[in-house]
């Protein structure tokens, strides 16, 4: 199961190493790309994510990775 699709690219944010994100997987949040509960009407579920080192990281925003939260490029074949 895929989430809708926000966007054909990353989402590119700083992350804090240590600190704990939770990525949106159904694609419906308002504060992509992080959750913000619109999941609960859903069967989806947020992806917890302890960053494991400070700076830019890019996260999903098609909602298709097969490695959440990170980009892993499947954006380009949508």
């Amino acid at each position: 199961m895929k989430g809708t699709i926000v966007q054909k690219m990353p989402f590119a944010v700083e992350l804090q190493a240590g600190r704990t994100y939770y990525w949106c997987a159904c694609g419906l949040s308002k504060n992509q790309p992080y959750c913000d509960g619109s999941h609960k009407v859903t069967a989806f579920v947020p992806v917890q994510h302890v960053a494991d080192r400070s700076g830019t990281a890019y996260l999903c925003g098609c909602k298709h990775t097969n490695s959440p939260p990170m980009c892993d490029g499947t954006h380009k074949s949508l």
